[in-house]
């Protein structure tokens, strides 16, 4: 392991700290004002620098986020609200909108993006003749519950390995579990997460998932890039047409600006997997996105440029951006019987220096271009 500069086996890092919490380690911890009162979370520290606060009541999302001090990933100034506050279907369902904060927001597990009211019929429960969803579904407000928090020691590595579950059910409807793994190296750049959705429930049900992976100043500034390798766009929002703002490299903050988004048609590397970055106009800092294309096939750009809220989300997600209604009409939702299940996974990595920044877009270039 490469501890601060050193080549240090197990036992020679044991042998210089009486804790291995000197290097980097993970702890438990309690917000305790405000709407984030009682929110329970595990920060995560590595010895390169990274740092990552894992939010067990909000679904086990991943909040703070940092490398060598600085932040990479984004804050709404919403806070990581207590799961209590969060009301599914206040504001016309828009209510969501008070609850994303952080690195990562998971959407989820029957419904993702827009609010739609649908059938129910599958559940067999006549008062229930329909479900009516709000904006990315009901997840982020369910808390997780904690089953590892560890170092794991092989050969002379370390992991520090965060797992969990959530479950979405009720009665007469969807009975889904969400079991995620997290893991970053002792000495690593880069945050592994691991996702299983099992329906444990005895009816047919339906299943969207949704990555809302959302990146910040200073990484995100004038001159970012998006890099991707991008085969073509198949939908923009009107506000892309409305205000001419390009999609591949960010202007500074906007007055009143519309979100965008776009869905990319990606291309899919040798591994089966995506792979797109965010890169500063110095090409001093970056992140490289990477994900499982055969579950999360589809891809979306979030461009909020507002002053005040200033960042882009980068969305892995398994069905398209018309959402619920489209994919039950056109044939691609997707249907869990009794213990059927899906897998996810994803990694996201701290670029640090021209050298691997320039290495990730090689990597993305290698594969495909994309337009302009």
């Amino acid at each position: 392991m490469n501890i601060f500069g050193h080549d240090l086996s197990e036992l020679e890092l044991r042998r210089r700290v009486g804790d291995t919490a000197a290097a980097g380690g993970l702890r438990h911890i309690i917000l305790d004002n405000g709407t984030e009162r009682g929110v329970r979370a595990i920060e995560l520290r590595s010895a390169a620098g990274l740092e990552i606060d894992i939010l067990i009541d909000r679904a086990l999302d991943l909040g703070n986020a940092r490398f060598k001090g600085v932040p990479f990933g984004w804050r709404s100034g919403n806070g990581y609200r207590h799961p209590g506050l969060h009301e599914n279907n206040d504001e016309d369902g828009l209510s969501w909108l008070r609850a994303i904060d952080g690195l990562l927001v998971s959407a989820g597990l029957d419904h993702t993006l827009f609010g739609v009211e649908v059938d129910a019929s599958e559940y067999a429960y006549p008062p229930r003749k329909s479900v009516k969803h709000g904006l990315h579904g009901r997840l982020t407000g369910i808390p997780g519950h904690l089953l590892e928090a560890r170092e794991v020691w092989t050969d002379d590595t370390c992991v520090l390995r965060i797992s969990g579950e959530v479950v979405q059910a009720t009665m007469f409807g969807e009975h889904l579990k969400l079991t995620r793994t997290i893991e970053i190296d002792l000495d690593g750049t880069e945050i592994r997460l691991y996702d299983r959705v099992e329906n444990l429930g005895f009816e047919r049900t339906p299943h969207m998932y949704l990555y809302h992976l959302n990146f910040g100043w200073p990484l995100v500034d004038v001159g970012t890039e998006f890099v991707a390798p991008i085969r073509r766009h198949t939908w923009q929002s009107d506000s892309v047409a409305e205000q001419d703002i390009p999609y591949r490299v960010m202007p500074e903050p906007q007055r009143s600006a519309q979100e965008q988004v776009f869905e990319h048609e990606l291309v899919t590397d040798d591994e089966g997997n995506h792979r797109v970055a965010l890169i500063t106009s110095d090409g001093q800092r970056g992140i490289e996105l990477s994900w499982d294309a055969q579950t999360m096939p589809y891809f979306f750009e979030w461009q909020n440029l507002r002053d005040g809220q200033y960042a882009v989300g980068l969305e892995p997600s398994s069905h398209r951006v018309g959402g619920e209604a489209a994919a039950r009409a056109d044939g691609s939702m997707t249907w869990l019987e009794h213990g059927e299940d899906r897998h996810y996974l994803t990694t996201i990595r701290v670029l640090d220096g021209t050298s691997e920044t320039e290495a990730s877009r090689a990597r993305i270039r290698a594969v495909s271009g994309q337009p302009d």
